[in-house]
């Protein structure tokens, strides 16, 4: 599939340019929004007292970090990511703590990781951007060892996510050319639809599939409510190319639409998901 292709690459331009420096320096912030998940993901870990883990999308390394603090993994985990700016975060962060995690920039779909080599590999929103998913998933499974788990965090779809469009739903009318979320191409709702996250999960071979809808809780300061609208998703990554008279019009016009979500200082909403679950 020609496109298949193309799309890798264009995943990897948009996480090494606009998309990734605006996560990078937004960092702090979506640690904080994300933190739940990461939490959920550093149980599961503990529960499991996994020695060698492999953190997927890893991002700025918030979860690969937090995972190298438990006592069995210490030495044995590792965060991979396409995006080269948000590995060379990762790497600082790691450095700073002193933390014993490590960062590889590349694409986890084709990447010859060591076969056999973890007994979990974990994801925090990092596995919807394969453009072949079933493709991806083997090669995880060719760097799980026998018996390790998979499991991941994936947002369901965008209806039931209406937080994360809200901005692009109330600029509709002034930014006639922000691209449409399609939910089978790879993106934040790729993995909205159940049976096509096990179906992905049996192609690529593996077992013990167990797909559960969790509802999270999640928060943040409301006077970062303008900063996260201006940098993130379809309409932040538009907003950072106008001028800023035409931002400060599309704000004033998006900012009512996240009134629903403002308790006092607070920004809160529920994030949808999945929790994943899998055996090699």
């Amino acid at each position: 599939m020609h496109h298949a292709a193309g799309n890798g690459h264009e995943q990897a331009n948009m996480w090494g340019g606009a998309a990734g420096c605006a996560w990078v320096d937004e960092a702090a912030l979506l640690d904080r929004i994300y933190q739940p998940f990461e939490d959920l993901l550093v149980e599961a870990a503990a529960a499991r007292r996994a020695e060698r883990i492999l953190d997927v999308g890893c991002g700025t390394g918030a979860t690969t970090v937090a995972l190298a603090r438990l006592p069995a993994a210490k030495d044995g985990c590792i965060g991979v990511d396409v995006s080269a700016p948000m590995i060379a975060a990762a790497r600082a962060r790691a450095e700073r703590e002193g933390s014993p995690a490590r960062f590889v920039c590349a694409d986890a779909q084709a990447y010859a990781f060591e076969p056999a080599a973890f007994d979990l590999i974990v994801s925090r929103f990092g596995v919807m951007f394969f453009d072949d998913s079933a493709a991806a998933f083997e090669n995880l499974r060719r760097a799980a060892a026998s018996n390790a788990e998979l499991r991941f965090i994936a947002w369901r779809s965008a209806e039931e996510n209406p937080f994360m469009t809200a901005a692009e739903r109330a600029a509709a009318a002034v930014l006639p050319d922000i691209p449409v979320r399609r939910p089978d191409a790879p993106g934040q709702f790729a993995f909205g639809d159940r049976l096509r996250v096990s179906r992905i999960l049996e192609t690529s071979g593996w077992t013990d599939i167990d797909v559960q809808p969790i509802d999270v809780a999640c928060r943040f300061p409301a006077d970062a409510l303008v900063r996260y609208l201006t940098r993130m998703g379809p309409v932040g990554r538009i907003l950072q190319t106008l001028d800023e008279p035409t931002r400060s019009h599309i704000v004033d016009v998006v900012r009512p639409a996240f009134d629903p979500y403002v308790h006092g200082a607070e920004v809160r909403f529920d994030a949808a998901c999945w929790m994943v679950r899998a055996r090699r």
